[in-house]
């Protein structure tokens, strides 16, 4: 149910489509005849606008993204330090599409998850590999993404004798459940967990809650720093999917600490 009922409601709260929608309604009162409807829309209309500058030009999404990334910095991982394992979590790998190379993984924007996986296999030859990721899609469409990784890991470079794939996760409190239930992690073990680093605060607190200790290797950073809200986004596109990533993680870490599934709003 929480799944469900997270997927419907982060479609109408995305920042993007408000924004479109109170542009759009006021554009729609400015139509009609009525003076009042029409000072009505003009301001709504002047809202929408605002947040759109606001939201897509100006630096309402690296305010929103710099703590989070924050949290955990990046790691120059001591290869002095035995690690026993390493758990990718999913995200970077899109569904395939049917006119796809069978060969080629098709990635997103945060496909340095992926990258960061061929590295530190290299980095650490005796550690396993855990890839976790289902179908993040409500409807269930395509194939779990750790089936598309599973079909082409060899293709990289690293041993599929190595790699364990979790493919029931939907979500990163399942991903936490099911990891450590395929890798079950023994105690004193040192397990690196790779996500993007604006995900990597709500990721930890999901597996410290399902009694998983990792250490964090966060990856595909969006900002440089607080010095981002001096310069504008190249384009508003940019700037409101980079809103759109930093709202939805707040909303996350607030969803899943009023449901138990971490032990603290942000966790450090």
């Amino acid at each position: 149910m929480f799944y469900h009922v997270s997927k419907i409601l982060w479609f109408f709260l995305t920042p993007s489509n408000l924004i479109f929608a109170i542009i759009f309604s006021g554009f729609i009162l400015m139509l009609l005849r009525k003076n009042t409807l029409q000072k009505v829309g003009l301001r709504i209309l002047s809202v929408g606008v605002f947040f759109l500058l606001a939201c897509g030009l100006g630096p309402v999404g690296a305010a929103l993204t710099v703590p989070l990334e924050k949290r955990f910095q990046a790691q120059n991982s001591d290869i002095a330090k035995p690690v026993a394992g390493i758990v990718i979590l999913g995200g970077a790998v899109k569904s395939r599409s049917p006119m796809a190379n069978s060969e080629m993984l098709e990635m997103n924007e945060a496909a340095e998850r992926m990258t960061a996986l061929i590295l530190l296999a290299k980095q650490y030859p005796d550690a396993k590999i855990l890839f976790s990721g289902g179908i993040g899609d409500l409807f269930d469409f395509g194939i779990p993404e750790a089936d598309e990784v599973k079909n082409t890991i060899g293709k990289l470079g690293i041993d599929p004798a190595r790699m364990m794939f979790e493919r029931r996760s939907r979500n990163t409190f399942e991903n936490a459940i099911y990891s450590k239930e395929l890798a079950q992690p023994k105690q004193g073990e040192r397990w690196l967990l790779v996500t993007s680093a604006w995900h990597m605060p709500r990721s930890i607190g999901c597996f410290r809650q399902a009694g998983f200790e990792v250490d964090a290797y966060p990856v595909d950073f969006r900002t440089n720093g607080w010095q981002d809200l001096l310069h504008p986004f190249g384009s508003v596109g940019a700037g409101l999917r980079t809103t759109d990533v930093a709202i939805r993680e707040w909303l996350g870490l607030i969803a899943y600490r009023l449901t138990n599934k971490t032990n603290t709003l942000l966790p450090e």
